[in-house]
């Protein structure tokens, strides 16, 4: 009989999950010691959390360090389309083989103990870590930081906090500055973290958990600054100016995302042709992706088709910026959330910038908003909705009034995730 496949164990292991979710890293500790402790044998760690724009800082990072030669390990989440691109082990996205051993692996080890999915995934993930060699690993929080488990390495080479907003309220806290305050749980004694642009609360929160830990911040606005000027891309920091390129991922907001980009890659000492491959060369799918090919671009040739995966207010703050700087074109939305998000909040920013909404369910996800709840919060924020079968029924719907609008889908990774799979 042949072994089973990636899916067949994630599909096993999300049976182990914790009937009651004590939020504590015991039992991430707990296989970590029965594997060995992978944690400890990871090449140096760049550890980014946040609310919006870590995997986008993170794919720049990762473009700057590969072009200056060095080898690359990735652990980013939730994934797209397939898990396999959780885990990227020396620059390549994991082999289904490779990932089905490994998790094979790590099912055995544990055995019947409880344990979230997302707590024996990233141990499997740190044991290929460990295993494989690397100049660097570039190491994503799931939610929160400091009881996510990918917190268990002891001495980062750096740390990274992106722009923190409003989600996750239910795990994290009610305000921005409780959830600022778990984000810089990572902070580590003597480990340098690079801290993007913050509301006031945010920063003060991680201002406070820095000093206590004794980590150094280097701050946007403080000891770094990014801007746009005369379409480039303007960085200034103790070390000097760099004048760049945009970045070539789309959209106002990804400025700061450069900026908390280059100002990592300064403090370990990178070059300006490090710095430019980073904003140049970065690519991360889901972020307002211009969808070119595939089954949906042949359904609709003219429509200029984009994707983004954002799904909380300050999403829908950067969605509209992105739309604003575009060139002035009829905007419809396709848009299926998670019934956790706040849809108010994202669609709110968004309304002068839409033409109409086309409200739809996310296929396969039993917590998608019904598409009925979807259009009366666009109706309600001043946009005018219908409700569509599906993301291809809307966007013919579209085609077929205006063969050259603008569409974005939108409001949900698992959205973007399907629109992945099924465009090819």
């Amino acid at each position: 009989m042949p072994a089973p496949g990636s899916d067949v164990i994630l599909e096993r292991m999300m049976a182990l999950h914790p009937k009651v979710i004590d939020l504590t890293l015991d039992r991430v500790w707990r296989l970590l010691d029965r594997l060995g402790h992978p944690e400890r044998a990871l090449p140096p760690v760049i550890h980014v959390a946040g609310t919006n724009g870590k995997g986008s800082t993170q794919a720049m990072i990762r473009a700057g360090l590969e072009a200056a030669g060095q080898v690359c390990h990735a652990y980013t989440s939730p994934h797209l389309a397939w898990f396999h691109e959780r885990i990227r082990l020396a620059g390549q996205i994991i082999s289904e083989p490779a990932l089905a051993a490994l998790l094979a692996e790590t099912e055995a080890v544990n055995g019947p103990e409880p344990i979230t999915y997302f707590e024996i995934t990233t141990c499997a993930a740190l044991l290929a870590f460990a295993r494989t060699p690397a100049d660097a690993l570039l190491l994503e929080v799931g939610l929160g930081g400091r009881l996510d488990a990918t917190n268990v390495v002891d001495k980062p080479a750096i740390c990274v906090i992106t722009p923190v907003s409003l989600d996750h309220q239910q795990y994290l806290g009610d305000t921005v500055g409780e959830i600022a305050g778990e984000k810089a749980g990572i902070l580590k004694r003597g480990v340098p973290c690079v801290v993007g642009p913050q509301m006031p609360a945010g920063l003060a929160a991680i201002e406070a958990r820095a000093e206590a830990v004794g980590a150094p911040l280097l701050v946007a606005n403080r000891d770094w600054q990014a801007w746009s000027e005369r379409g480039r891309l303007i960085f200034q920091d103790g070390r000097g100016l760099l004048d760049l390129p945009l970045p070539n991922l789309p959209g106002p907001h990804q400025i700061d995302n450069a900026g908390a980009a280059l100002a990592v890659l300064r403090h370990l000492g990178h070059d300006e042709a490090a710095c430019e491959a980073a904003v140049t060369r970065a690519y991360w799918p889901a972020r307002m992706q211009r969808l070119r090919q595939g089954p949906l671009v042949a359904l609709a040739p003219e429509v200029d088709l984009w994707l983004d995966g954002g799904h909380n207010p300050a999403a829908g703050e950067a969605l509209a910026a992105t739309l604003s700087a575009m060139p002035r074109r009829p905007t419809h939305a396709i848009c299926g959330m998670l019934n956790t998000k706040d849809i108010a909040g994202f669609l709110r920013p968004m309304a002068p910038h839409l033409v109409a909404l086309h409200a739809v369910s996310i296929p396969g996800e039993k917590n998608t908003l019904p598409a009925e709840v979807t259009q009366a919060a666009a109706e309600a924020a001043g946009i005018p909705a219908t409700i569509a079968a599906s993301v291809a029924e809307a966007l013919g719907a579209i085609a077929a009034a205006d063969s050259r609008a603008r569409v974005v889908i939108c409001g949900s990774l698992y959205l973007a995730g399907s629109i992945l799979r099924e465009n090819g």
